[in-house]
């Protein structure tokens, strides 16, 4: 189970950092490039993938958790779009689900 977490954890990360290259530098909707979205975006949905990804490798389960309330917000909005980009809400309940089944791994190994 703890395998399954660190996956789940890793593949959600990389999943974010791919589509925040495609939001920022290959977005169809918007034609040029600007700095306060990419600053944004980077704060709100890079950096908490490079935390998931962090934390899944380092058995870190809180981490994870920090990376899912940090990147909540911008992704729920995200996953009520269309196209590509609503995915965000989908790494980012990832990363929830691997807090919790590391959560459990743990219980589970206490009994």
């Amino acid at each position: 189970m703890l395998r399954i977490s660190r996956w789940l954890g890793i593949v959600a990360g990389i999943s974010s950092i791919f589509l925040w290259f495609i939001l920022v530098f290959f977005n169809p909707y918007n034609g040029t490039f600007e700095l306060e979205p990419f600053l944004n975006t980077l704060i709100t949905l890079f950096l908490p993938a490079c935390l998931a990804i962090g934390a899944a490798i380092t058995n870190r389960k809180y981490f994870l958790l920090i990376a899912f309330l940090w990147s909540a917000p911008i992704s729920a909005y995200m996953a009520l779009t269309p196209g590509i980009f609503k995915f965000f809400g989908l790494t980012s309940a990832l990363y929830l689900v691997s807090f919790l089944t590391r959560q459990l791994a743990g219980k589970a190994k206490e009994q």
